[in-house]
């Protein structure tokens, strides 16, 4: 037992910034082990989300979970260097918060966040998971994953999280292909009372990655303020795509051909 904990250990100490992605035998190669003992450790990584399994590549790089341990990684992952900025600027330009949230299997995970600095403003977890029914962020990127995920996600146990959660399948499907149609959600505190979210979805390679949100208290919020964070979103969006595009090796996706 402790062999094969102290193995899977030097595996996750292989994962490095000047070599971020390890195939099954190659991995196996370098360290010298059999490869059929170090695919079933790898496997149990990615079962626990240590690492994540690119399925194009199919080979290996770190997961979720190892960023959720400690923020250290977040330098690897050029969150703070390349993907704050563009946060703090999208923050600026609308006076409300704005955050990152990525596609983690059927959860919607909140990546990075830059709060207002108004003194009434919606206050954004970072590392906080949500169900992808509810709300904008999380819609944004349901709507355009494949169908036949979607009517199985929807076919699951809803959860009504405050008075505004849609919930209803006929209500989620139709607002689905309207988030398809325009190109944007928005959501009226349905996570969150009294918050208004105005998301748009990224893309890395023409599959959805995650989302670029907008949020405020429903108070502030006119439809002419909607129209402004719809622009600014996308403008933001082209800057974080191009991070993805160059940095996607460390989230588990390919390279852009």
């Amino acid at each position: 037992m402790l062999k094969t904990l102290s193995l899977s250990l030097d595996i996750l100490k292989m994962f490095t910034k000047k070599k971020p992605t390890w195939g099954g035998r190659e991995l196996a190669a370098k360290l010298n082990q059999n490869h059929t003992k170090i695919y079933r450790i790898l496997e149990t990584l990615e079962r626990h989300k240590y690492l994540i399994k690119n399925k194009e590549t199919k080979k290996y790089s770190l997961g979720f979970a190892i960023w959720e341990l400690g923020h250290t990684i977040s330098e690897n992952l050029h969150i703070n260097e390349m993907i704050h900025p563009i946060l703090e600027k999208l923050c600026e330009k609308t006076n409300e918060s704005a955050f990152l949230t990525i596609l983690d299997e059927d959860e919607g995970l909140t990546l990075d966040a830059v709060e207002s600095q108004s003194t009434i403003r919606y206050a954004v977890s970072i590392g906080s998971r949500t169900p992808l029914y509810a709300g904008a962020s999380y819609r944004a990127i349901l709507a355009h994953l494949p169908n036949d995920f979607i009517d199985a996600y929807l076919s699951k146990e809803r959860i009504k999280y405050t008075a505004n959660t849609m919930v209803d399948i006929e209500a989620l499907t139709a607002d689905l292909q309207l988030i398809q149609q325009r190109g944007y959600a928005i959501s009226e505190g349905e996570y969150t009372a009294d918050v208004i979210a105005v998301a748009i979805p990224i893309f890395h390679n023409n599959h959805i990655f995650g989302s670029l949100t907008i949020s405020g208290p429903h108070f502030r919020i006119e439809e002419n303020d909607i129209e402004l964070f719809i622009k600014e979103l996308v403008k933001a969006r082209h800057e974080v795509e191009n991070v993805f595009e160059k940095y996607g090796v460390h989230f588990g996706l390919s390279a852009a051909l």
